[in-house]
């Protein structure tokens, strides 16, 4: 049904994406209109820094009280969680909810068994709801994603021994 070249279209999805790195961009997205009844929509998203840097100019006494609030953020960064056994990594770039809908109760929490195919969560992608289903079965022991918060492929979601 495409009048136009797929290779077009690739070359074009990674123009966008270089055009997100040059510019330090966190998110594009740009409908490619080809004709009445043929269209390519095209968002490419990345991930930005949970938190910025604290500046090197902050007074000794204001650098101790966020360290503490902020201490289980750091955490994964000594130890990639990726690599830890039992990982689920995300599929997909999007935005990971760890509820089906605001206020409802999340899919799992930690210390829940899950069987292989339960929903551990869902990731939003281009507007579509991917569940993600548990990859094996055991005993969920660490949640490393934050409701809401945007993941990479292959970034970390979960750990399950």
């Amino acid at each position: 049904m495409t009048k136009h070249s797929h290779d077009a279209d690739v070359a074009f999805i990674q123009a966008l994406a270089e055009l997100l790195r040059e510019n330090d961009l966190t998110e594009l997205q740009v409908k490619r209109e080809y004709g009445e009844d043929d269209s390519l929509d095209v968002r490419v998203s990345r991930a930005t820094p949970a938190m910025p840097p604290i500046p090197a100019t902050a007074p000794a006494a204001a650098a101790p009280a966020p360290a503490p609030a902020t201490a289980p953020a750091p955490a994964p960064m000594t130890e990639d969680p990726a690599q830890l056994p039992g990982a689920v990594t995300s599929p997909m770039v999007g935005t990971a909810y760890l509820q089906p809908e605001p206020g409802s109760r999340p899919f799992v929490s930690i210390g829940d068994t899950v069987a292989e195919g339960d929903t551990l969560l869902i990731i939003e992608a281009m507007k579509t709801m991917n569940q993600i289903p548990a990859p094996h079965a055991g005993t969920i022991k660490r949640i490393v994603v934050e409701d809401g918060a945007p993941v990479e492929f292959g970034a970390p979601l979960m750990i399950i021994e």
